[in-house]
Formats: structure tokens, C-alpha cells, sequence
């Protein structure tokens, strides 16, 4: 009997054990998987971010929004309509083949002449030509001035893949990044692995799985049984003062330029009036959803861009919180309160992540109050992101990441020549003004006179109401003590994994 105890005391301490890690492999927690790792295509967060840690591209944009030399060490424009840009020698991607002008010329020209289809596309309808002058020259000819060729060349947008890359890429891509793709399984992880060919700078981590965690509970016991070390923006705010009272986890903070927000299918019988949106938007208590679902960690947005950015405006029409107003409105509109109270029935389409589910209960609560039921349609994130880029929705909230820090947002989201797969214009808005507008900013090189366009912009938006700007949310960052050297960005990006590192035991 005594030797029996005796095994059960061992098996049980054997329970108890910290699980085995790899001292040299950060397990990286995200919702879901990238729906493309090929920079060409993938517009996610997860595709994204994941694809600035394996390529590169020709100009980066550092803190204030400056730019700054990537795979280009330098660059001139001579005209109006040309761009020369020098490649830096040496470079190579990650397989050892060497980086020329043929691969940016590629890379720009397949998605232009749709080689591969993608909503990057009308991005560089501007460009002429890319011609490859010499192996480290390459010079872009375009059909009109375009005071965002460098923005949409810079690693935030886009990466240099290699000459012939074509729609299967996203398979197995290749970049000059920092690290390395290893492998991918859809809904379970991706693997990525240090770039002993890097360019820039070789990071300390050797690996790092990303594991596919769409469940918010799941993601919480994994950091606490010490299982995964980091995640980024993805757990719910109340798991947040649990995790940070844990002497092996730290919670890192910083104010973010990620916005949520709420769009609208414009072209929708009931949310096509105006009105129906603006009442929307009053019914929404934006500092009760920021102080208790959000606990604090958002600023209320007037704008796509950051308030700190140059274009931005807070002059324009605001639809804060007024249940009254939200009445009055839904009232001019024709939808007067019926049995029940009801005025109309409206749909919100979620993913199943818990803090978008969270979010729609919320509203529901909050149409409720002014006679809008509020159903709400969850599906897995790759059904919902289907369904919300082929205009399948009357409302849906996501996030802008790393995007909308410069203006050119406003045309990718709203102008009505960027429908997808052509853009972002998911609701389908429409403006001939806005457009106008947009147009002469993009081309327009005095800076006040685009800043000026854009402020009339923000305001037309503002009115129009195609989508509510929500809140700017803070970068939070989980991460296990064993992980060092953590830095979170403002957009939330995953490049801190460049210069981390892990702690040895």
C-alpha cells in the first residue's frame, strides 16, 4: 500500500511539472490563421504582421512617420513622374538567390497585370512602368504624380518576393526578411525560423510558432500553464489583471494607433438613408463600452488616421452618444417604434473570436434602447472575412492595423473606384466629392493645400457615416518573463520578435 501512495505522490508531482520548453522556440498566440502569406495578397492582421518579420519592403517608415532606407539604400525623383531607386548589393533572399531590380519589377508588375488577384492592385494604378535599369536600379514610371508611391512601396504594404513568384507562393514564400518561413498548417500554426541571410539584423530567437488559439479562455491558460510565451491584442481586457498579478508574466502597454471600427453596408435597403447610420452611431456609448468592456485601454476616434498624424482632423460632425437624438433620427427615417417597441431589425456579422462576440452583445444592448434589434451572425474568421470583402453584410466591426497611419487610407477604404478586389470599400460608398478630393490630394505635392483636402474629407466622412470610427486601442502585450527585450509598437505589429530575446535556464 505504502508503495502504492508512494507512486501516486510521484505521478502526481509529475502533473504538476512545468511543461517541457524549447529554449530557443517562442510559441506566439493568434487568433486566426493568415489568410495569405504571400505580401502580395494578404490584407489580415495575422498575414500581415507575420509577413514583416519575412520580407521587406523598399522604404520603411519609423516612429513619426518618416521614411527611412530598406531594400532601396537610397532614392531619388527626378520629375513628377519618376522614381529611381538604388538597391542595396548583397542582399539575398532567404533560399540564397540574390536580390535584383527584375524581383521588384515582378512583384509590382504581377499585381498589376493580375498574375496574382489582389486588393493591393489599384494601389499602384498610378505606375506606368517599372522598368529594371540594372540589376540594382530600378526606376518607376508612372502615368500621373502620386504622393503615396513610397508609402505603398514601404515593408507596412508590401514585400519584395522573387521573379516568377506566382498565385501558390503563399505556400511556401520567401522574403529577405529577418526570418524564414518553415511551414504551415491552416487553423493550427505557422512556423517561422531565424534568417542567417538577413540583411538587416539577425535575431537572437532561433524560432517561433504561431499557434492558432481562436478561443480567448484557451489562449489565458496557456500563457498561465507557461505552454505559449506572448500574445498581442488578442484576449479580452478582463483576463488582463489576472494575468499581470502572475510573478512569470508581464503585461506591456503602450498607446496604440490600431483603430476599431463599424462599418455599414452603404447599398443595403435600410442602412442606404443616412439617417439609419448617424442614429446608429448615437446610440452607441462609446466611453461606457472604453471604461468597462475596454477597462481603459482605448481613446475615442474622430478620424481612420492617428491624432498625432499631420492630415488629421477632429473638425468634423460627431455623433456622440444621444439616445434622444438616435430617436429623432430613426423618427425623420420612417421607423417609428411598433409592437414591442421595435422600430427595425437590423444583422451584425462577428467572427467567432469572444471579443467580437463581446462587442455586438454590447451594441445589442445599446440598439436596444432606441428600437433597433440587433441580431448578431458569428462565424469562423475565414467564412466572416468572405463574406464582409464581398459586401454579404449590413454591419460588421474590424480593425485597422499599421494602415491607416497614412492618408491614403481614405481612398484604399472609401473611394468609390476601390471596391473589392480593387480595395477596401467593403460597404460600397460612394461620393463623387470625396473622390474629387482624394484624387487632388494624391497628387498635389504642396502639403497644405493635401491638408486641406484631407480635413474636407474627414468631414464629408464624418456626415456620411459609411463606417463610425470606435476607439484607437492601446498595444497590450502578454508575454512570459523568459521573454526579454519586449518593445510593443503602436500598431501592434510583431517586429519586437526581431530583437527579443529568450531567456536561457
Amino acid at each position: 500500500m505504502r508503495k502504492l501512495i508512494a507512486l501516486a505522490a510521484l505521478l502526481l508531482l509529475a502533473g504538476c511539472r512545468a511543461p517541457q520548453r524549447n529554449s530557443h522556440a517562442v510559441v506566439f498566440l493568434i487568433e486566426s490563421s493568415p489568410t495569405s502569406l504571400d505580401p502580395r495578397v494578404g490584407t489580415d492582421f495575422a498575414s500581415e504582421h507575420i509577413d514583416e518579420l519575412l520580407f521587406n519592403g523598399l522604404v520603411d517608415i519609423d516612429a513619426n512617420f518618416h521614411f527611412t532606407p530598406a531594400l532601396a539604400a537610397n532614392w531619388e525623383q527626378p520629375d513628377p513622374l519618376t522614381a529611381i531607386f538604388h538597391l542595396r548589393p548583397g542582399v539575398r533572399f532567404s533560399n540564397g538567390r540574390a536580390l535584383t531590380s527584375r524581383d521588384v519589377a515582378w512583384t509590382i508588375d504581377s499585381m498589376r497585370n493580375g498574375a496574382v488577384v489582389t486588393p493591393k492592385a489599384a494601389t499602384y494604378a498610378a505606375i506606368a512602368s517599372v522598368e529594371a535599369r540594372d540589376p540594382l536600379t530600378v526606376v518607376f514610371h508612372l502615368k500621373h504624380p502620386d504622393n503615396f508611391l513610397l508609402t505603398n512601396l514601404s515593408s507596412r504594404a508590401i514585400g519584395i518576393v522573387p521573379e516568377g513568384s506566382g498565385k501558390d507562393f503563399w505556400r511556401h514564400p520567401i522574403g529577405t526578411g529577418a526570418f524564414r518561413f518553415v511551414s504551415q498548417q491552416i487553423d493550427q500554426d505557422v512556423v517561422i525560423e531565424r534568417n542567417p541571410l538577413s540583411w538587416s539584423i539577425v535575431p537572437k530567437i532561433e524560432r517561433v510558432r504561431f499557434a492558432v488559439t481562436p478561443d480567448a479562455i484557451t489562449e489565458s491558460l496557456e500563457l498561465e500553464k507557461g505552454s505559449a510565451d506572448v500574445e498581442v491584442n488578442s484576449l479580452p481586457m478582463d483576463a488582463l489583471p489576472a494575468l499581470a498579478q502572475r510573478s512569470d508574466l508581464q503585461v506591456e502597454s503602450t498607446p496604440g494607433t490600431e483603430i476599431q471600427y463599424l462599418a455599414f453596408n452603404t447599398r443595403d435597403a435600410v442602412l442606404k438613408d443616412v439617417r439609419v447610420r448617424q442614429a446608429v452611431a448615437c446610440a452607441i456609448d462609446r466611453d461606457l463600452i472604453i471604461r468597462s468592456l475596454l477597462h481603459g485601454h482605448a481613446r475615442p476616434a474622430a478620424s481612420l488616421l492617428p491624432p498625432t498624424h499631420w492630415a488629421w482632423s477632429g473638425d468634423v460632425p460627431r455623433y456622440d452618444y444621444d439616445p434622444a437624438r438616435a430617436e429623432r433620427l430613426l423618427d425623420e427615417a420612417g421607423y417609428r417604434r411598433g409592437a414591442g417597441g421595435i422600430r427595425l431589425h437590423l444583422a451584425m456579422k462577428t467572427s467567432t473570436d469572444e471579443r467580437a462576440r463581446l462587442l455586438a452583445a454590447v451594441l445589442q444592448q445599446q440598439m436596444a434602447r432606441v428600437g433597433i434589434a440587433l441580431d448578431q451572425r458569428s462565424n469562423e474568421f475565414a467564412t466572416f472575412y468572405a463574406d464582409v470583402v464581398r459586401g454579404a453584410f449590413q454591419m460588421y466591426s474590424l480593425y485597422w492595423i499599421g494602415g491607416n497611419e497614412q492618408p491614403d487610407i481614405f481612398s484604399y477604404v472609401f473611394s468609390s473606384t476601390r471596391f473589392p478586389p480593387k480595395g477596401a470599400n467593403r460597404g460600397r460608398y460612394a461620393n463623387p466629392q470625396l473622390d474629387a478630393l482624394l484624387d487632388d490630394a494624391a497628387q498635389n505635392p504642396d502639403q497644405n493645400h493635401r491638408r486641406a483636402d484631407y480635413a474636407e474629407a474627414q468631414k464629408i466622412l464624418a456626415r456620411d457615416l459609411p463606417a463610425v470610427n470606435l476607439w484607437y486601442l492601446d498595444t497590450l502585450v502578454v508575454h512570459n518573463r523568459r521573454l526579454t527585450h519586449v518593445t510593443p509598437s503602436p500598431s501592434g505589429s510583431y517586429t519586437f520578435l526581431e530583437t527579443a530575446e529568450l531567456a536561457q535556464n
